[in-house]
């Protein structure tokens, strides 16, 4: 396996935390097998969460009637995105994979995580509308989540109280990885590692250092391709694909399940 180049966006408070060792864990066993690892450790960075008028350098264009998106795209291509946006772009436009290391906040990331987000994947340079989901322009990209939950595996299952972390799961590695293009690779999920006693936790982290030997080599997510949408009529599923999957007993996906049964595990487990 050729050297890889691999971004951890990783946002947590503590150097103490769970996540910090899921992180170390990571940049130990990856550089291991010749990896360069890049961390971005938003906390440290002390990195702006909110999108404003300030990530673009000089006036913009349109003061009245600001548009974070239409400016920042603007921004991007004239060069004028403020420093820390242009430093993370550079991180990410070199790596073949992508770690976001977390802690689960209200069935999200955290705010800090979000405006990395939010800022660093600007229009134009992460997507067009030309260029997104499948054709997008991160397309021979891999990118994951890695987190903690609070909740114990059961509170987030289809009976679960939480309800089930398919659909939790959704609108992160659908709306925001698959959108740019990204292959998503299986979330890692640490269930409770606050509520277990030590021993668990060196189990959960073992778990990982193993899977990580192989990361690179795993086989994505499964999303249903975008040539499966007919533009022309309100990028609805095409009658061809409807009528192939009319007699299957589970939808497509958790977001396009044309009304059936969820498919079980598709945004936890590859080839599901």
């Amino acid at each position: 396996m050729a050297a890889k180049k691999v971004l951890v966006v990783y946002a947590h408070q503590s150097s103490g935390s769970f996540n910090a060792a899921a992180k170390d864990a990571a940049v130990e066993v990856l550089c291991a097998q010749g990896c360069t690892v890049d961390v971005s450790d938003l906390y440290a960075l002390k990195f702006k969460a909110t999108a404003t008028a300030e990530d673009i350098v000089g006036e913009v264009k349109n003061q009245d009637h600001f548009s974070y998106a239409e400016e920042t795209k603007l921004a991007w291509e004239e060069g004028k995105l403020s420093k820390d946006i242009m430093e993370e772009q550079r991180k990410l436009t070199q790596a073949d994979l992508v770690i976001f290391q977390f802690p689960m906040y209200w069935f999200s990331v955290p705010g800090i995580m979000k405006g990395w987000i939010d800022r660093v994947l600007t229009s134009g340079y992460a997507f067009t509308q030309e260029k997104r989901y499948s054709q997008g322009i991160f397309k021979d990209k891999k990118a994951m989540l890695s987190f903690t939950t609070g909740s114990n595996e059961s509170m987030f299952s289809a009976n679960g109280i939480n309800g089930d972390m398919n659909v939790t799961l959704w609108p992160l590695q659908n709306g925001i990885l698959h959108y740019c293009g990204f292959q998503v690779l299986a979330p890692q999920i640490f269930w409770a590692p606050s509520h277990v006693k030590a021993e668990a936790r060196g189990t959960m982290l073992g778990g990982w250092r193993t899977r990580l030997q192989g990361l690179l080599l795993e086989a994505p997510l499964s999303f249903t391709p975008s040539d499966s949408f007919d533009g022309a009529k309100g990028f609805q599923l095409k009658p061809e694909v409807q009528e192939k999957h009319e007699g299957q007993e589970f939808g497509l996906t958790v977001g396009t399940h044309q009304g059936k049964r969820l498919p079980p595990n598709s945004q936890i487990r590859a080839g599901v």
